[in-house]
Order: structure tokens, then C-alpha cells, then sequence
């Protein structure tokens, strides 16, 4: 029977010598006596020392020692040590700044074993022999990223020399990934931070795809922090929109800090995601009459979503609240394009008609944070107050906002009568009106704003409380921020308890 050794592994030998050079190890010191010599005499590095230090032979710390000592030693007659080859082109680099770019670094030590050059000095400390002046050294890199170009490549290397060189949000992408193949970790977190200050609507699809390449989380949860807030006020009107992936959408769908002005306008926004995929060449957004016509003018044996290409979406549409839109024209608009099962409308109808029968409960709802009617208001530097009026289950509310200075704002809801409104015969026509003294509420008030890259958030956390149509009874909590951000997304979510 053939005895099976465990230690077979670390006793094999890595064979070296004048026709096959050291290699880069994985591990400091791994234990080859043939090869250690080698490798200390391509360094400059004494063999006595090494065994003393095997750290030092690590890839990141000969990057920091050789930095250190040829900062102000090396090139003092202003010429390039070291001519790398790539994308076609020669780029002449200095030692000093080289050693900034840990792939390069590798590239570097690779030639030096290989006997291709040497540098002019001994370059790490300890017991070292003097080297005579040779020719200047050529390492080769090869790319296959096609987001490294020329341009992207040559700024990369151009941040080798300067610290601070500005960078714009069009060239980012590129410099980004010429840092990931430097392995160039200072400009690579520039990178990053530019583009979570550069989020926007014609940028957020590329950072967000950038940021699941490179697994660089921050990045990720800067894209979908900004989406939540911006999907509705902003993204819904660009053709933009047309190219936020799936799973983004999904997941900012189901954010309990998703900001809209209304769930119809959200359902409206989703709405026009999934025309723009039908509907590759349209280069600007359509009127909203536009959409729901092409929506309608597919066969009514079944709804849309119950379509092959409707049911890949499903998941999105399901991250709906449909039961928070109650106005009659709005439903029937629905119930017209055939879009959603009618199952899902009836559902919708019967629990309204509970609702009103019951005086307002929602007995069908129990989590605020992911259950809630919701509504917001955008706060802008123009404002200094800004409102408004809700209703439903025949009861009315104000949602309001105040700017009392420039830094501090308030935001509270407030029951008001039918008789108060500024136009009740008109908003009263259509809706059913409650004369109950006191509607008891569960809800909660939140802002969120962007100051210096993070986004700040306020919470009234939830409450619970009865609203009559006197003060103090009439009002709710008020939510009061102190804040230099603009603008100020805030949100009401809300839900009737049983009561």
C-alpha cells in the first residue's frame, strides 16, 4: 500500500537558476535555500538579513521601502529608469513613483529577476553591494479591458506624479478600471469618490454596474441611497430611466426610505421603465397619454402582466402598494390599460369599500414601514413653505413644510375639515367625506437630505395618535431639522389602526 505524505507539498523544491529565475512567491519566505540567494542578490538585499526579516520580501513592503529610499536619491538628472510597454504606447516611469502601483511593482521585481536590469543603487536597507549604472529597464503589461484606454491609462499614470490632478465624471470610468489593473489603491478610492459625488441620472446605470465589477460596496449603496431618493422627482421624466437594471430597481422599490409624492406617481414611473424596454428607439420621454395608449392596444385576452414579458417583471410591480391609490379616476385609468390581473384590482376596490364602511379602518394593514400609505414633499431652496392637501377614506389632511431660517426647517400633518378646504365643493364631489370627530393614526415623518457626500436623515420614529379638528388634537408631531442640505426629501407614511 502506498503511504499518502501530507507534507508532499512543502518539501517539493521550486527549481531555480540561470535558466529558470526565482519567482514571485506567494508567501515571504517559502522555504527554497536554492532560490532565497537569488532572489536577495536580484534585490540587493543580504541573505542574513531576509532570514531575519522574511517580511520584508513581502510585495507591499518592498513597494514601501523601495518608495522610501528612492525619493530623493533616484533620477536626479530627471531621466526615466524604467520604459513600460502597453496599449501600443512607451511610457517612461521613475522608480520612486512606480513603486505606487502594486502591479507594476510585481512587473519590476519579475525583470529584476530575470536579470533584465538592475536598479542604479542598492534600494533596500541592510548589508548591500553597489551596483554600477545600466541600461534603462522594459517591463511589458498587457491589458484586456476595453474601459482602459490610451487616454484613461495615460491619467493613471499621470496620478503616479500628482497627487491632487483633477479628475471629471466623463473620464472616471476609465481611470477607474486603469487603477484596478495598476492595483493603484490611492487613485482607485479617488475614483470612487468622484463618482459618488458625480450621481446623476445619465451616470447612476455605469457607477452602480462599476461598483458591482469592482465589489466596491460604498459605491453600490451610494447608487441606490441616490436612486431612492430620486427616482420619482427626477428620473421619471429622463429617458434615463430606460437604463436602470432590474435588480436596482427592485431593490430601491423595496427600501422602506423610498421617497415619492404619491404611490400613483410611482406606479407611473414604473409604468414608463417598462415602455422605454419596449420601446428601444424612443429618444425622449412620451406624454403619459402616449404610454397608457400602448399599453391598451395590446389583445385583452389577458392582462400585461400576465404576458411572458410581463411576468419577468412581476417582481417589481408586486413591490406596489396599489391599495394606497383611492382615487376613483385612478383606479378606472388602471382598470382601462389592462395592465395588472383583476384579481388585484377587485382586491384593491373590496378594500376600500371595507375601509369606508368601517370609517376609515385599514383593517387590511399592519406594518407601517412596509405597508404604509405614503406621500411626500420635495423641499427646495426656492421654498419657504410648501403643502399638500390629502384625502382619503372621506377624511382630509395637510402636509406641510416650513423654512424658519436657513438652516431650520419643521414638517407635521394636520387634519383640517372639508368646509376648510379652498375648493371643498369641488374636491368633495367625488369623494366621500367622514364627519367622525377623531380618527385615530399611526404614522411617521422623515426627512432625508445630502450634505458633503452623506445623506442625513430624520425621523419623528412612529407614532401613534388620535386627530380631531381642534388644536392641539388637530396636529401631529413635528419633525424639526437643523440642515445646510438642499433639497429636503420628506416623507408621510401612514396607516388608519383599527380603532
Amino acid at each position: 500500500t502506498k503511504m499518502l505524505n501530507p507534507h508532499k507539498a512543502r518539501l517539493e523544491r521550486r527549481i531555480v537558476g540561470s535558466t529558470n529565475r526565482w519567482r514571485l512567491p506567494q508567501e515571504p519566505f517559502f522555504g527554497d535555500l536554492l532560490a532565497l540567494p537569488q532572489m536577495c542578490q536580484a534585490l540587493g538585499i543580504d541573505i542574513e538579513e531576509s532570514l531575519k526579516n522574511p517580511e520584508r520580501l513581502r510585495i507591499p513592503k518592498i513597494q514601501k521601502i523601495f518608495t522610501e529610499n528612492l525619493k530623493d536619491k533616484a533620477s536626479q538628472n530627471g531621466e526615466a529608469d524604467v520604459t513600460l510597454e502597453c496599449l501600443g504606447f512607451k511610457w517612461e516611469l521613475h522608480q520612486p513613483q512606480l513603486f505606487q502601483s502594486e502591479t507594476l511593482t510585481k512587473l519590476y521585481l519579475a525583470a529584476l529577476g530575470r536579470g533584465g536590469s538592475s536598479p542604479h543603487r542598492a534600494l533596500l536597507p541592510g548589508k548591500v553591494q553597489e551596483r554600477s549604472r545600466v541600461k534603462r529597464m522594459i517591463i511589458s503589461l498587457k491589458i484586456n479591458d476595453p474601459a482602459v484606454t490610451r487616454v484613461a491609462f495615460a491619467t493613471a499614470l499621470k496620478n503616479l506624479y500628482l497627487k491632487d490632478e483633477e479628475m471629471n465624471v466623463e473620464e472616471v470610468l476609465g481611470v477607474l478600471a486603469s487603477a484596478h489593473v495598476l492595483q493603484f489603491s490611492r487613485l482607485f478610492k479617488r475614483c470612487v469618490v468622484t463618482m459618488m459625488n458625480g450621481l446623476r441620472p445619465s451616470t447612476i446605470k455605469n457607477f452602480y454596474l462599476a461598483g458591482l465589477r469592482y465589489k466596491e460596496e460604498q459605491l453600490t449603496t451610494a447608487c441606490e441611497k441616490w436612486l431612492e431618493m430620486n427616482l420619482v422627482p427626477l428620473m421619471a421624466t429622463q429617458i434615463h430611466l430606460r437604463h436602470i437594471p432590474q435588480e436596482l430597481l427592485q431593490k430601491v422599490l423595496r427600501s422602506p426610505r423610498l421617497f415619492t409624492f404619491s404611490e400613483f406617481h410611482l406606479l407611473k414611473t414604473l409604468l414608463m421603465w417598462a415602455y422605454l424596454q419596449l420601446n428601444s428607439k424612443i429618444q425622449a420621454i412620451p406624454i403619459h397619454e402616449t404610454m397608457l395608449t400602448f399599453f391598451n392596444s395590446f389583445p385583452k385576452k389577458c392582462c400585461f402582466l400576465d404576458r411572458d414579458i410581463g411576468q419577468s417583471w412581476l417582481p417589481l410591480f408586486l413591490c406596489l402598494r396599489l391599495h394606497s391609490i383611492t382615487s376613483g379616476r385612478d383606479l378606472e385609468e388602471l382598470r382601462h390599460i389592462n395592465f395588472f390581473p383583476e384579481s388585484w384590482l377587485i382586491r384593491v376596490t373590496a378594500n376600500h369599500y371595507h375601509a369606508v364602511e368601517s370609517g376609515g379602518d385599514m383593517a387590511h394593514l399592519k406594518d407601517l414601514t412596509t405597508q404604509a400609505v405614503r406621500f411626500g414633499l420635495l423641499f427646495d431652496q426656492e421654498n419657504t413653505t410648501h403643502s399638500k392637501m390629502i384625502s382619503i377614506y372621506g377624511f382630509f389632511f395637510e402636509i406641510k413644510g416650513i423654512k424658519h431660517d436657513t438652516t431650520s426647517y419643521s414638517f407635521y400633518m394636520q387634519r383640517i375639515r372639508h368646509t376648510d378646504l379652498d375648493s371643498p365643493s369641488t374636491i368633495c364631489e367625488h369623494s366621500a367625506v367622514s364627519l367622525k370627530s377623531e380618527r385615530l393614526v399611526k404614522y411617521e415623518i422623515r426627512a432625508q437630505t445630502l450634505v458633503e457626500g452623506r445623506w442625513q436623515e430624520f425621523s419623528t420614529n412612529q407614532i401613534t395618535q388620535k386627530f380631531g379638528f381642534v388644536q392641539p388634537c388637530c396636529k401631529s408631531h413635528a419633525l424639526k431639522i437643523q440642515t445646510v442640505g438642499i433639497p429636503i426629501y420628506a416623507s408621510f407614511a401612514f396607516i388608519f389602526p383599527l380603532s
